[in-house]
């Protein structure tokens, strides 16, 4: 590996769009909730998902094939008929919504505010993997097998602002990826994201007491048990791609 680099915020996705990519990694974090939501569906037995720009791309994507479910979210809820005009979504974007009995077999678009938007500004990248905690050590170990010449954290961010779990999430990976390094550039981002994970990795979800997301989730009794549960560390013994298809599955 030659360069660790981290985004933190949403303004990064349109640059990214128009970078060379072609000998870039892009690791895409969106920890509350898209990611770990993604990872948890793989992990009950998903075929694939599909993360979609926005709502009239998941409509889209359900007219050609009606076997395909659809989730999301606006404002943190599901999306329902009134923003659709009639459609309602299968599923939000809470990872305790998708079970085995629910997703097996099944493929799902999602749309999100800001992970699945994180995905296709780097699509074009040589690889694009999805992170969480739940997958942190499935995922370096992908990286430091295959040691790609370079690597980008993507943090999707809440808004348009940066997002504390995610700047975690990239420093936790970060911190994995460290003593394999060597002589590889590391931005002044990725220490950074190192450092704030060094300070909350003792009480992680203690530490949502100071992001604007995590403290909105918590606040919201229908969704504040997703907070620990996105923060769950390497429950998931795999890591995820965006194929060529456009869909993420299990590598």
């Amino acid at each position: 590996m030659k360069f660790l680099e981290t985004l933190f915020t949403p303004a990064d996705f349109s640059a990214l769009a128009t970078r060379d990519l072609s000998r870039t990694t892009c690791v895409v974090f969106d920890v509350l909730r898209a990611t770990s939501t993604m990872l948890t569906a793989l992990e009950q037995g998903a075929e694939a998902m599909s993360p979609c720009f926005d709502l009239d791309e998941a409509l889209a994507v359900r007219r050609r094939d009606a076997s395909v479910l659809l989730a999301g979210e606006r404002g943190g809820f599901r999306i329902g008929a009134a923003l659709t005009g009639g459609v309602e979504f299968e599923f939000g974007n809470s990872p305790r919504e998708f079970t085995r009995e629910r997703v097996a077999g099944r493929t799902i678009a999602i749309t999100t505010t800001n992970g699945t938007r994180a995905l296709r500004a780097c699509a074009h990248a040589r690889q694009v993997l999805v992170a969480s905690f739940a997958n942190l050590a499935a995922t370096a170990d992908l990286l430091r097998a295959h040691l790609p010449e370079h690597v980008c954290l993507v943090c999707s961010g809440t808004g348009d602002h940066s997002s504390y779990e995610d700047v975690l999430g990239a420093g936790a990976l970060a911190d994995r990826l460290w003593p394999h390094l060597g002589s590889a550039k590391v931005d002044d981002a990725a220490q950074v994201a190192r450092i704030c994970f060094h300070a909350a990795a003792g009480d992680l979800v203690g530490a949502m007491r100071f992001a604007r997301n995590g403290r909105r989730l918590l606040e919201l009794p229908e969704l504040a048990p997703d907070v620990p549960l996105c923060l769950a560390t390497d429950r998931y013994h795999f890591a995820a791609a965006l194929g060529a298809d456009g869909c993420v599955r299990k590598v």
